[in-house]
């Protein structure tokens, strides 16, 4: 399947590091008679004049139909008709996948109906399925607003950025909020989303350099927040030393809490945080008070960086609930 560019210039997806989007509704077999230049169909050939061109004066929906299709055949009236309504806004051009099958194979579509939106010659959004006039209409809507094909391009890019990030892929998420930032320089997620992807490719100081650049409006956006709290707990990690040492120390000496301490740090670096979590809340069980209340203060540190949603946080912010209240 192929894949799809991302509207901003670089491209992301599937097998070789970029995700395939795959989108959907759309119309079918009787033509556009009295539709004017609002609706027509359009051939291989035509892509390019009546999609790429025509999309850079408004945006152009792309119905990818077959005539054997039959919810292609039920949107059909349904998409012409919103289009009409639309007076203008956007237009209409429609597609047969069975005569000309080269562009839906580029834009990796797998299913129809089909539609996808294209504003300044890229796609920035799409829907599947015949969908009811309502919805048909709040796509238009949205693709026609003077930012809305922006605005689909960004969210749509950010997306696949945090499909990046939990598929382990950091250097290309962070070349996606890259692009995004292109755009829109402050935009919060993204510059988050970068700073956190610098971090784990080891890029500390970009990193902060980064979130240095995030609105002071926006300091306080959990994912803002998050990233910040990753960053200090890197640079706390960094000074603290080898881990085969500490689990030594503490082997010999259980009431060693600086140890536990600096090996909870570490072992939350490598990502085992229910063990820093177990070894912080063994502190405060044995000292409450050692290093002014140090260990619960890292807890919580710990719960920003993490999220409040993350298993770890809900799982350790239960037993710190029941070490501080029983």
């Amino acid at each position: 399947m192929s894949k799809i560019d991302n509207p901003f210039g670089a491209s992301y997806g599937s097998p070789a590091g970029a995700q395939t989007v795959s989108f959907g509704a759309s119309a079918p077999d009787a033509a556009a008679t009295g539709a004017g230049d609002l609706i027509r169909e359009t051939t291989t050939a035509g892509f390019s004049r009546d999609v790429i061109a025509e999309s850079k004066a408004q945006p152009v929906l792309v119905d990818f139909w077959a005539p054997w299709c039959g919810p292609c055949k039920q949107l059909t009236p349904i998409l012409e008709k919103a289009v009409r309504a639309a007076s203008g806004r956007v237009k209409l051009v429609k597609m047969n996948i069975d005569d000309h099958p080269a562009i839906a194979g580029q834009l990796g579509i797998q299913s129809i109906p089909a539609v996808i939106a294209f504003a300044d010659g890229k796609p920035v959004d799409g829907f599947m399925g015949a969908l009811p006039e309502s919805k048909v209409t709040e796509f238009i809507d949205r693709v026609a607003s003077p930012d809305g094909g922006k605005d689909a391009a960004i969210q749509s890019a950010l997306d696949a950025a945090a499909q990046s990030v939990e598929a382990g892929r950091h250097g290309e998420a962070a070349q996606i909020y890259s692009a995004v930032l292109g755009q829109v320089p402050d935009q919060v997620t993204a510059l988050a989303g970068l700073a956190s992807c610098l971090l784990e490719l080891g890029e500390v100081e970009q990193a902060r350099a980064t979130l240095a650049k995030v609105l002071p409006a926006d300091r306080e956006n959990a994912s803002v927040r998050a990233a910040e709290a990753k960053i200090t707990l890197a640079e706390q990690v960094a000074k603290l030393g080898d881990p085969v040492a500490l689990e030594t120390r503490l082997q010999a000496d259980p009431a060693d809490h600086q140890a536990r301490y600096d090996l909870a740090m570490i072992l939350n670096a490598m990502g085992q945080r229910d063990e820093a979590a177990d070894h912080l809340l063994a502190i405060m069980k044995a000292d409450r008070a050692w290093n002014d209340d140090g260990a619960r203060k890292q807890l919580l540190q710990f719960f920003d960086a993490w999220g409040p949603t993350d298993e770890a946080s809900v799982t350790a912010r239960r037993k710190l609930s029941s070490l501080l209240f029983a």
